[in-house]
């Protein structure tokens, strides 16, 4: 008797769903989420209402609103399941610390917050006896709950379709605020310094206001803290919203060294007024992957905009870097450019667009976005592009390329008798040069081309020349 084969199975475990390459690597933001970040900061009915609708608005949207760069957008390498939120933050609730800096401190102010907590927070008695404050977030909205909500809800200016800035408003839980009486010069430049790295996730917003006639600089480091663990990944998104008044002067320059599990989402924009002046250095290295968006309005006439933006990527690292000018006063200007240097299987995707309104008489506008591929395996794309509604323009141009070094430029420097490695290398950082000199501060453009130099050595080995493209 023969007996009865056994055809049951063994269950198998269910395989997880493929990530399509704009979706989201992470879920934590919700209505309870919120609640417990309303609760935990004694926050006021109008900023919970506010947190609200923009977690609806995040909801709605896609990743990418813009159908021409859809295509570009790749969240698969980012891992972020389990880097759960920080809901609250620990804020010194004093103002910072008057007199702490001497005649000789190179900076105006420094807020330094390490993961969600407050390490140092100071200003200079001149910035201050002038007005200039310098703050958490969370110390605006319970000392001036006013300004708190016109900057927050009233006026707001962050970009209407794009998801991430809306997961900003609706989450943050640190937020730093720089705010410029009129007329006020600071001499010395502010530092705003975020130092990140544990498995967790850190959503933020820095507030920076010019009234009427102000001056200032601004310094931005995104840097590893002591809490990193190798292999975990972690989520750093950032919201900067910058608001100039008429013939207000502002440089900005950021400095992207995260660590190399790192997650970093920026999304900035700046409503410039009449006569107003934006100088923009922002520098991208670490991260795993990087996505930056930067929103210019330049709303006042003979207002005037300057933007670069370099990637230097290694490994597998990614940068997906777009950009949005739109001219809406008459006689406005905007210079903007975007460099990459890429090595082993780095990508980036640079992508612009400048659109002009029909209002914006006299404009005169570019957008250049250049990529420098130093293997075969890396991959650069640069997508300009033009949007122009008013005939009337000074200029209206965009120009890209993406190639390897340029071989007469090499063949140049190799017949003055230099080492055919150490050519590329000044060609490569020559190349990022323009960044690196628009930093403000001393110390922190020395330590941008220490990292320049640095990542040139690991990830650039003579025996790799052979095969660079």
């Amino acid at each position: 008797m023969t007996e009865a084969a056994d055809t049951s199975t063994v269950a198998r475990p269910a395989r997880a769903a493929r990530r399509a390459p704009d979706d989201l690597p992470f879920s934590f933001i919700n209505a309870a989420l919120l609640a417990v970040i309303g609760a935990t900061r004694s926050e006021p009915a109008w900023l919970a209402e506010d947190r609200a609708a923009a977690l609806a608005r995040f909801e709605a949207l896609p990743v990418e609103a813009n159908r021409l760069y859809t295509p570009y957008v790749d969240l698969r390498a980012a891992s972020l399941e389990g880097a759960t939120p920080y809901p609250t933050a620990a804020d010194v609730d004093a103002v910072p610390v008057v007199g702490a800096h001497d005649a000789e401190d190179a900076t105006a102010g420094l807020l330094e917050l390490v993961e969600d907590l407050v390490a140092t927070a100071t200003i200079d008695p001149a910035a201050a006896a002038s007005g200039v404050r310098l703050m958490t977030l969370g110390q605006l909205v319970r000392h001036d709950p006013d300004l708190a909500r016109t900057l927050l809800v009233d006026d707001p200016i962050l970009p209407d379709n794009d998801k991430l800035a809306w997961l900003g408003r609706a989450a943050w839980a640190q937020g730093v605020v720089l705010h410029v009486p009129a007329g006020v010069h600071v001499e010395r430049p502010v530092v705003l310094r975020w130092a990140v790295g544990s498995p967790r996730t850190l959503v933020g917003r820095t507030i920076i206001v010019l009234e009427d006639g102000a001056e200032a600089s601004v310094v931005e480091e995104l840097v590893t803290s002591g809490g990193a663990e190798p292999g975990a990944q972690a989520l750093l998104s950032l919201t900067t919203e910058i608001r100039l008044g008429a013939n207000a002067r502002l440089g900005l320059s950021s400095l992207q060294e995260t660590g190399p599990d790192q997650v970093v989402f920026q999304q900035r924009v700046a409503r410039i007024g009449e006569g107003a002046d934006l100088h923009w250095a922002l520098a991208q290295l670490g991260g795993r992957l990087v996505r930056s968006r930067v929103d210019n309005v330049l709303a006042g006439d003979r207002s005037t905009v300057e933007q670069v933006e370099i990637v230097f990527g290694v490994d597998d690292q990614l940068h997906d870097l777009t950009s949005f000018t739109r001219h809406v006063g008459r006689d406005t200007t905007g210079q903007l450019l975007s460099k990459g240097v890429l090595l082993d299987r780095a990508r980036s995707y640079m992508k612009g667009l400048i659109t002009i309104e029909k209002t914006a008489i006299g404009t005169d506008s570019f957008l250049g976005e250049f990529g420098m591929n130093l293997s075969k395996a890396a991959r650069a794309v640069a997508i300009p592009s033009l949007e122009i509604d008013q005939p009337d323009c000074r200029r209206a141009a965009h120009s890209s390329s993406v190639g390897p070094i340029d071989e007469s430029q090499l063949f140049y420097l190799e017949s003055r008798g230099i080492d055919p490695l150490d050519a590329r290398k000044f060609i490569v950082l020559g190349f990022l040069e323009p960044v690196v000199a628009r930093v403000p501060l001393e110390d922190a453009r020395d330590r941008l081309r220490e990292a320049l130099e640095a990542k040139w050595a690991a990830g650039y080995e003579p025996a790799g020349s052979a095969t660079a493209a």
